[in-house]
């Protein structure tokens, strides 16, 4: 039998953690193994911050390995080339990236 354990350490005392903590700031996200007091210390830091502001997304953030396009391609150009070329597109939603490739190609 395999057993792991996994203990926490408070990142800035080395005390024993209570928990992992994730925040983002200027489009880099963190993240902190802190005790419960530490991890208090940080949120009552930020509340004045996180009241004001506006959350971004509901999730946590985009899946490891994917980026956020920086393309600026006009999916309707790319919708309308594609069916004057022979392609299978849908009107809405995603399109194939062999798709946008070709397109990006011909153009």
């Amino acid at each position: 039998m395999k057993r792991t354990v996994t203990i926490l350490e408070d990142d800035l005392d080395g005390s024993e953690g209570a928990e992992t903590v994730s925040f983002a700031l200027d489009g880099t996200e963190y993240e902190i193994d802190l005790n419960n007091d530490h991890a208090s210390e940080l949120r009552s830091a930020l509340e004045r911050f996180t009241n004001a502001g506006r959350k971004t997304s509901g999730g946590r953030g985009r899946p490891a390995g994917r980026k956020a396009s920086t393309s600026k391609t006009d999916t309707h150009a790319v919708r309308m080339w594609a069916l004057d070329n022979g392609f299978k597109v849908n009107a809405r939603g995603r399109i194939q990236q062999d798709i946008l490739e070709k397109y990006q190609a011909a153009h």
